[in-house]
């Protein structure tokens, strides 16, 4: 038979066997609109349920469901077991499958995201790189606020992603592109293990369009949303109301049931599209109604089931299903819901077993035989069949409301009891998460989702079975979950907040309230770790440990000082505590203090030799204060220990390009790709020594296949506009320069060689904005550069604004330049330009000797890194001067081989300055001018040809 149409007989057959009794209006509400075209104004496509707990939102949920298959609808049910959003779609689809309408496409999708995650936890479970925490980039501060990039890999994050502080879950993301780039090669598979839900659902979303088409409805249903709404709320928005992830079939209807109001945060825009079924307790008409339909029709019995209920379905269906028939069974003299819950049981194995399985919040049969005595170790398929035992995800768990009211009975019955059965499922807990453990220590262990899981399982009756006696062991794991898997802290807190709450332990509940609120408070994981400094039990060795990790939480928040405070703390207390030294040593290596910094990676070295970090990052500091000698032995030292340590292989090669020894730095920084592909800083240093080489087509693929292992690498991307730049590719420069600017690059050097660039092409205000951008960069945070480079950019931006005829601001930007760098090159040289176009030139003439004198004596700097070269300048003072002969030789001198069309450009940019000073155009020298700038005109062509794309 179609199974779009069931006989009538079939219609009256569910409808008996299903029982379902009450909820009429909703019913009839849900039937009337199945029957509606899709395309009708008053289709209804989205429903939601919700009421508190016991109120029967699953079971209408479910009638719904029937409803749907009736009318020959494929029908879809999701509950709380999913864990991410691609769980629930692999849920969708396989429930699909099974009724005849597979999401091919998207199952085999899907089959390749699951191995590509598999790679992806292999590559996590290996050591951190030892380069220290970076910044997190804006792209991964957007994912981290949005909560889904790739959360099922930064474990115990869950549900939790949104109460997770977004800093901390945007360096666990760029931590994780970093990985999961070196491991996967396929651009495609990292996008597709990162993101997962913009790759997987536009799939997902066209081929369910694709089985909707083949029948009248296809119908979703989400219950218990309270627990997977703050998983599933954005995703299933988009999917309903945007274009985000393709066309949604308009005969797809979707019910959420849960116990609160939709979050009106990701909601509020498209409540008038939902409809809204609150549910509260059954009148009384409805649950006599179904307590007739079970047979239940003494009106002593009903009135002692009503009276005991509340007319909270959960409680009238519990205590009808037993079917009591006398009246006398009602008059039990227990006062207690949960006698009355088991009165009808009459076998006192089970009646006990049921109680003490109460226990676990969560249960299989092995904790169950762990919970209960051993004459009820065989009863777990009966205990599954009572009314108030639920699955979920393949666990069992007791109705909330049921299973508060047994734990108060046992609590109070028996303390005794009570606790020697939670010591006893602790045990349990314990001895598994050993077994789980295999001998690994307890940093591996804590990235195990299931190791932790079994901890929080022993946490929980641990401290119900003796709250003051393991509230210690409670809090040290706290301060070990903070130390190893930040993500998964909030579980740990909650946990510890359950067991006060349900053994009725006042300082244990309280413990868990306070650490909660500090974990959504301002301080996030530091206010923490302040709150465990107060815990009980605490020797000087675990105030150390406490003290260190909130220094690192501190530097990870940029909370400097805090840092610093709590770092000095810790070595004051314990002077050989190495990763304090390292800890203080990376907190003044982020804020550029490269001397210190140098110091106490040495004290770290010192206490502790045999560690790569502090070797590897005090060849750092040295290299990034240009000592490449100093660095390169230091980074032979680390390689020749650890020969895997690729980031030690790649900053020694940068060393070696400093150094001139080319071949050897390609050399190495291919080693460093090799032992970890798709190595995107190496990648990069690769470009930057072909650029070196002035093997500028070699360094820009480079720069590609570092653009390509991570789409997000801002200084790749400013790297490639150096080399357009370089190259006379004014349009590609201006392009990469602000693709590193929209990736949010810390560094203020792209804005302003943007800004160069768009002065080369005469656009002056773009100009003038980039260095505005360059110097709120510098001086912002672990952005700022040094105070040369402030001056550099200010002197620039005089430039801008003296070729606009605004004199008194360039002045000031001049003058601003000298207090910090007032023998800077730029500086000088901008100074001279404005002193000529506001005096002339015959007053500009002492400025303009000391440069040309400079440069005679070759005291100009190079400034290769900087804007404007002293090639240029040299060229520039002697034509202010009138010094033709010298003009021609130095312009003689750049038009050899090997001048990177940015110098010849610069120098011609220059003489054009200059000629705009010329207050007469047939004064001497101005054809002397003019034709210095034609022939670097005619060497700039050339020269841009030969690397025309």
């Amino acid at each position: 038979m179609d199974r779009r149409r069931l006989s009538r007989q079939e219609l009256i057959r569910a409808r008996r066997g299903d029982g379902f009794v009450g909820r009429e209006g909703e019913l009839s509400a849900f039937r009337a609109n199945l029957a509606r075209d899709p395309a009708d104004p008053d289709f209804r496509f989205l429903h939601h349920l919700h009421g508190q707990g016991g109120v029967g939102k699953t079971s209408l949920a479910q009638r719904f469901e029937q409803m749907a298959r009736e009318v020959g609808a494929l029908t879809v049910y999701v509950d709380e077991s999913v864990h991410s959003v691609p769980d629930a779609m692999a849920g969708i689809s396989a429930r699909l499958g099974r009724q005849g309408s597979p999401l091919k496409s998207f199952d085999k999708l899907l089959a390749t995201y699951r191995e590509r995650r598999h790679e992806a936890e292999a590559a996590l479970a290996g050591p951190d790189e030892p380069g220290g925490e970076a910044p997190p980039s804006p792209g991964s501060m957007i994912i981290a606020r949005a909560g889904v990039a790739g959360l099922g890999l930064i474990p115990g994050v869950g549900p939790f992603a949104g109460a997770v502080n977004s800093t901390q879950l945007a360096r666990g993301t760029d931590r994780l592109r970093g990985r999961i780039g070196a491991r996967l090669r396929n651009h495609d598979d990292v996008q597709l293990v990162l993101s997962p839900v913009e790759v997987l659902t536009p799939v997902f979303v066209r081929e369910l369009g694709e089985a909707a088409d083949t029948v009248p409805v296809l119908a979703l249903f989400f219950d218990t949303y309270e627990a997977t709404g703050p998983l599933l709320d954005t995703w299933l928005r988009d999917i309903l109301f945007s274009d985000r992830y393709g066309p949604l079939a308009p005969n797809i209807m979707v019910t959420l049931s849960g116990r609160d109001a939709l979050d009106r945060r990701c909601w509020a825009d498209h409540l008038e599209h939902v409809t809204d079924v609150p549910l509260d307790a059954f009148t009384e008409a409805e649950a006599r109604r179904y307590l007739a339909a079970k047979d239940i029709t003494d009106p002593d019995t009903v009135d002692a089931i009503l009276r005991l209920s509340g007319g909270l379905p959960v409680l009238v269906s519990t205590l009808a299903g037993s079917r009591p028939g006398a009246a006398d069974a009602v008059d039990d003299p227990s006062d207690t819901a949960v006698e009355r819950f088991l009165k009808w049981e009459t076998d006192p194995v089970r009646r006990e077993a049921a109680l003490a399985a109460a226990l676990p919040r969560h249960l299989d049969e092995d904790v169950y035989r762990e919970a209960v005595d051993a004459e009820a170790a065989d009863h777990f398929g009966w205990l599954r069949t009572l009314p108030f035992v639920s699955e979920r995800g393949g666990r069992w768990q007791y109705h909330e409301v049921v299973r508060t009211a047994m734990l108060r009975l046992q609590r109070r019955r028996s303390p005794r009891v009570w606790a020697e059965r939670h010591g006893r499922l602790a045990e349990g807990a314990r001895r598994a998460a050993e077994e789980c453990a295999g001998g690994r220590v307890l940093a591996r262990c804590r990235r195990d989702e299931r190791w932790r899981e079994l901890r929080l399982r022993e946490i929980y009756h641990g401290l119900c079975a003796d709250p003051r006696g393991f509230l210690a062991e409670a809090l040290s794991e706290v301060k070990g979950t903070v130390e190893y898997e930040t993500t998964a802290v909030r579980p740990v807190a909650e946990t510890i907040w359950q067991a006060g709450e349900d053994g009725d332990a006042p300082e244990v509940r309280d413990w868990g309230r306070r650490l909660t609120a500090a974990l959504d408070g301002p301080d996030g994981l530091a206010g923490v770790l302040t709150k465990l400094l107060g815990g009980p039990g605490l020797d000087a060795a675990e105030r150390v440990a406490i003290c260190r990790i909130r220094g690192r939480e501190h530097r990870k928040a940029e909370r400097w000082e805090q840092a610093f405070a709590d770092f000095d703390r810790c070595l004051e207390a314990a002077p050989d505590d190495a990763d304090a030294w390292f800890g203080r040593g990376l907190t003044h290596r982020y804020l550029r203090n490269f001397e210190q910094a140098a110091e106490d990676f040495t004290r770290a070295l010192a206490i502790d030799p045999d560690q790569p970090a502090p070797s590897f990052q005090l060849g750092e500091v040295n290299r990034l204060m240009g000592r490449h000698e100093q660095a390169l032995t230091l980074f032979d030292r680390v390689v020749e220990r650890f020969p895997i340590h690729a980031p030690a292989h790649g900053s020694r090669a940068v060393c070696l390009r400093h150094l001139g020894r080319y071949e050897e730095s390609l050399s190495g920084l291919r080693r460093a790709v090799e032992l970890t592909p798709g190595y995107s800083w190496a990648l990069a240093e690769l470009g930057m020594t072909y650029a070196a080489m002035g093997q500028y087509t070699m360094a820009l693929a480079e720069f590609d296949r570092a653009l390509a292992a991570d789409p997000e690498y801002a200084w790749a991307a400013a790297a490639r506009g150096r080399i357009a730049l370089l190259t006379g590719r004014l349009d590609e420069a201006v392009a990469n320069f602000g693709l590193a600017v929209a990736l949010g690059t810390a560094n203020p050097w792209a804005p302003a060689r943007r800004a160069k660039a768009h002065q080369l092409l005469g656009a002056e205000e773009e100009a003038l904005a980039d260095y505005d951008t360059a110097l709120a960069l510098a001086d912002t945070g672990r952005t700022a550069v040094p105070d040369v480079s402030r001056a550099v950019f200010l002197a620039a931006r005089a430039g801008c604004l003296r070729r606009a005829g605004r004199f008194g601001a360039a002045r000031e930007a001049v003058e601003a330049a000298r207090a910090i760098a007032p023998e800077e090159l730029l500086v000088r040289y901008e100074a001279a330009l404005l002193t000529s176009a506001v005096r002339g030139l015959l007053d500009a003439a002492p400025a303009w000797e000391t440069l040309r004198a400079g440069a005679q004596e070759g005291l100009l700097p190079s400034d290769e890194e900087g804007l404007t070269g002293a090639a240029a300048v040299a060229v520039v003072a002697r034509c202010a001067l009138g010094d033709w002969t010298g003009a021609r030789a130095a312009v003689a001198d750049l038009l050899g081989d090997g001048t990177p069309w940015e110098r010849l450009a610069e120098t011609e940019y220059g003489l054009r300055d200059l000629a705009g000073l010329w207050r007469d155009l047939d004064a001497p020298g101005a054809d002397q001018l003019a034709g210095l700038r034609r022939v670097l005109l005619e060497r700039m062509a050339e020269v841009a040809a030969i690397y025309a794309p």
